[in-house]
């Protein structure tokens, strides 16, 4: 069985606060031919998540306040993808500005979309193992942080009792999980 996308006819936009927020409707036509006159897209920016871990196989974490998530949260590192920027450069860049660590072993764990049916970016996850010290941290971001050194053991109890409160880092840290056996 043949399964066929849906095609969009028409966009207009419908709120603009680019480069962070940008929400469409569009009118689309159906495999089946029915045609929907007013499906909302939500465009916000690709963004990279990576699951960093020392040469010991320790991971580094932080523990933030994210304005989504109630009360304090587990975290990894992540930041928005510039502007034409490759996600693996991006994430290095991320990487290094929220830890001061580089890594010399990367693994893409995949792109994902965000909301299968709206939009909201792309998510690109990887995986950087062997992560040493070359800098400093450089702190721009809007929330406080903590930044944590998490063994395994504590990691895998950290993430089935659900304190990655956002979604792209407990799929980021599975993945990273799944692949490093």
């Amino acid at each position: 069985m043949k399964i066929e996308a849906w095609k969009c006819l028409s966009r207009v936009p419908v709120l603009n606060k680019a480069p962070w927020l940008e929400v469409e409707s569009h009118r689309l036509k159906l495999p089946d031919g029915r045609i929907i006159e007013d499906w909302q897209w939500i465009k916000t920016p690709d963004f990279v998540n990576v699951v960093a871990v020392t040469p010991e196989g320790d991971f580094v974490c932080f523990r933030q306040q994210k304005y989504a998530v109630q009360g304090a949260t587990l975290a990894i590192v992540g930041g928005y993808v510039d502007d034409r920027e490759d996600p693996q450069v991006a994430a290095e860049r991320e990487l290094q500005e929220e830890t001061g660590l580089a890594s010399d072993q990367w693994t893409d764990l995949g792109s994902y979309a965000i909301d299968g049916n709206r939009g909201c970016g792309n998510g690109h996850l990887f995986l950087a193992e062997n992560c040493r010290q070359v800098g400093g941290e450089v702190q721009d971001d809007l929330e406080d942080q903590e930044k944590l050194i998490l063994s395994r053991a504590e990691l895998e109890a950290a993430l089935f009792k659900g304190e990655f409160g956002v979604i792209p880092w407990t799929a980021a840290l599975a993945l990273a999980l799944l692949k490093m056996g």
